[in-house]
């Protein structure tokens, strides 16, 4: 196993002690900067849009009080998950898992329509993305089987047991929303390939992915293709597929280095449509600039490197994997959705973690945070005898 047998295997002539610690600072306090600042842009890019809406009641702090009101939640579920053993979080991972995939079967039938795709669910009163509860429950379902099962990776049918695991949320994810299935695939994947001492599995998922990704964009549904197809040009196209991609090419160029200010964004005004949600790093450009950009991808560059140094630190295969599961789901999404803004890859939906608006992603991904500061209360010391 690449990271973790080399982090887990420990001759007769050393002893391994477990220390409890403090929870990893620069974790938190790079967590609590994005949510702070992403509750800032929410503000600043919606509020025009909000101020001319009548779903939302003309009020300009619309989307700010939502948002304000998830981020406290996040982190009362982020406090408690850090203080919450996470070897008990085992009893409810099944249950979990099954629970988020017959919300995933609900949302087939029952969901919201939103854009043109179901991807919400409502019950009662609340409104949630069951995708983004999946992701979580992928993550820790996957992590338990492969800590429980340490050498079901040395084997063909292991590894296809494991892929099964992705496979079933990812399906029916990408019945409705491709993008979101291609990321909880590559999750999937990437907490394998910590764990799988097997290259030959991954050249065949590779291959099998770019080979099913080919296929769906130029024999699926002719949306997919003339997305592909914006991309490469998107001033073919300047009014339907290629608007978003354009304006928010022109809010980063106007941003400059140093930006307009915060709440001097012009591309908000009417030109970026729903500039708070997936393409607020657009906005982010704009009024704070090139040095403004930076220092949230600095954030985010910190995040993921002490969440990697926490899963190589881990006292155990189960946190080591949940470590690296929450690592790259964060670095996937930041890099995918940067990349989308910046017209590096074909627009897709996924949203700017701890700074788009959206209750769900936001709980879930503070929660997911939560756990990562309670495996890093443990580490070990090793000692010669």
């Amino acid at each position: 196993m690449i990271l973790v047998s080399r982090n887990f295997e420990r001759t007769d002539e050393e002893e391994t002690k477990i220390l409890i610690s403090s929870v990893d600072y620069a974790v938190l306090i790079a967590t609590v900067m994005l949510v702070l600042a992403g509750i800032i842009m929410v503000f600043s890019a919606s509020y025009y849009s909000s101020g001319i809406s009548a779903e939302c009641n003309y009020d300009i702090y619309f989307y700010l009080k939502k948002h304000s009101l998830w981020a406290v939640l996040g982190f009362v579920v982020m406090y408690f998950m850090s203080n919450f053993n996470y070897n008990k979080l085992r009893k409810f991972i099944t249950p979990f898992y099954i629970i988020c995939n017959i919300f995933l079967i609900m949302v087939l039938f029952m969901g919201k329509e939103v854009n043109g795709a179901k991807r919400w669910l409502e019950l009662g009163p609340i409104r949630f993305q069951p995708s983004e509860l999946a992701k979580i429950a992928m993550i820790l379902f996957l992590s338990n089987f492969i800590s429980k099962h340490k050498k079901i990776l040395t084997t063909w049918m292991g590894f296809f047991a494991c892929l099964s695991i992705i496979i079933l949320p990812a399906g029916l994810i990408g019945i409705e929303n491709l993008s979101t299935a291609a990321v909880i695939s590559a999750i999937g994947m990437a907490v394998i390939f910590v764990a799988s001492p097997r290259m030959i599995y991954f050249i065949v998922s590779i291959i099998g992915a770019v080979s099913a990704g080919a296929a769906i964009i130029f024999f699926g549904e002719g949306f997919r293709m003339k997305r592909f197809i914006a991309w490469l040009d998107p001033f073919a196209d300047p009014k339907d597929k290629g608007y978003q991609t354009i304006q928010s090419l022109y809010a980063i160029a106007s941003g400059g280095l140093f930006g307009l200010g915060i709440g001097q964004s012009r591309q908000k005004l009417g030109y970026i449509p729903e500039g708070h949600n997936d393409i607020i790093f657009a906005i982010i450009c704009e009024e704070l600039g090139l040095f403004g950009a930076i220092i949230f991808i600095l954030l985010f560059i910190i995040l993921i490197w002490r969440g990697l140094n926490i899963a190589m630190n881990s006292v155990d295969m189960f946190g080591c994997l949940i470590a690296s599961g929450i690592v790259i789901m964060i670095a996937i999404q930041v890099i995918l959705n940067i990349a989308v803004v910046t017209n590096t890859i074909p627009n897709t939906g996924i949203p700017l973690p701890f700074i788009s608006y959206g209750g769900t992603s936001l709980v879930f991904m503070m929660g997911s945070i939560g756990v990562l500061l309670n495996i890093s209360r443990y580490s070990k010391v090793v000692s010669r005898r």
